[in-house]
């Protein structure tokens, strides 16, 4: 054998086994680094993926900074009290513990030993705040009464001496009038001297946004659900006197019977339901100076 071709032999296995040492290394250490980096691209999408939930979740401080909606306020009145209908009017303000405002009239309260008791509980109710609606009413005749605006003082400084009104706020009867700092409106221009004369001597005079109407038997013409519907709509198109502020008038002899009565008690649970508004006496309607009285609450539902 030639021992030059042994030699070649050795040297060439040696050479094959370096080759496949380092081919084999090189593949080892490929799948290592491939490995490796895979793994830190996982960890990097974690992370990254992380990063966007938490940082698309609120935090507290955000919460807490955020300003709570703001209240629409309603102020309930009642006129032409007392009569056969207040006793329950009464009965389901204070049940449901809504600050109200009652426009009585003089001549009502000494018509007879049950209206005089009617309002004297009325009084001593927390939730009811009384306010001027005259003494005679004008007796109807409004045309006449308006046309003599002293005797339209004379009859409401006649009613707030012979019930010990403190308040000065007033509702002209028959007329939907307001006199209150830059609200001016009548409703019909023939009571406009007797509405200047009012505020002249000191009156605030207060009309109202939106009326709960009756019939001519002192049926309720809209129901609970209608009139809350409409309440929402003033609020919605803003067309009260002032923005968010809305004054409702009802008739306490509506509620003489039971049918509107219920319809009262359900209005009521509905506005409240809501959530969206808040009851208060007239005195707090914005513009009028308010008067120190321990009822001069007001409701947040």
């Amino acid at each position: 054998m030639d021992p030059d071709a042994g030699a070649y032999l050795n040297r060439s296995q040696i050479a094959k086994i370096t080759l496949l040492t380092i081919a084999f290394s090189a593949f080892y250490f490929y799948k290592e680094h491939r490995q490796s980096q895979n793994a830190r691209m996982k960890m990097a999408v974690k992370k990254d993926s992380s990063t966007i939930i938490t940082a698309s979740l609120p935090k507290e401080e955000t919460q807490q900074s955020i300003p709570k909606k703001k209240k629409k306020t309603i102020y309930l009145t009642f006129d032409d009290g007392p009569n056969k209908g207040t006793k329950n009017v009464l009965d389901i303000i204070n049940d449901e513990q809504i600050p109200v405002t009652l426009f009585v009239i003089g001549e009502h309260v000494y018509g007879s030993r049950l209206q005089a008791s009617v309002y004297d509980s009325v009084r001593q109710s927390s939730f009811i705040e009384l306010a001027n609606h005259s003494y005679t009413h004008a007796h109807n005749k409004f045309t006449k009464f308006y046309s003599v605006p002293a005797d339209v003082v004379n009859d409401f400084k006649r009613c707030a001496d012979s019930l010990s009104l403190s308040s000065r706020i007033v509702r002209t009867p028959g007329r939907n009038i307001w006199r209150l700092n830059n609200i001016k409106q009548t409703d019909n221009h023939l009571s406009s001297a007797a509405a200047d004369s009012l505020q002249k001597n000191g009156y605030t005079v207060m009309g109202w946004d939106l009326e709960w109407h009756f019939n001519d038997k002192l049926q309720a013409i809209q129901t609970y659900d209608q009139l809350a519907g409409q309440i929402d709509s003033m609020f919605v198109h803003n067309r009260t006197k002032t923005s968010d502020h809305l004054v409702l008038l009802a008739h306490d002899q509506v509620y003489s019977n039971s049918k509107d009565s219920v319809s009262l008690r359900k209005l009521l649970g509905r506005l409240k339901e809501k959530g969206e508004y808040d009851f208060a006496f007239i005195n707090r309607y914005p513009g009028i100076e308010k008067i120190p009285k321990a009822d001069s609450i007001m409701l947040k539902k």
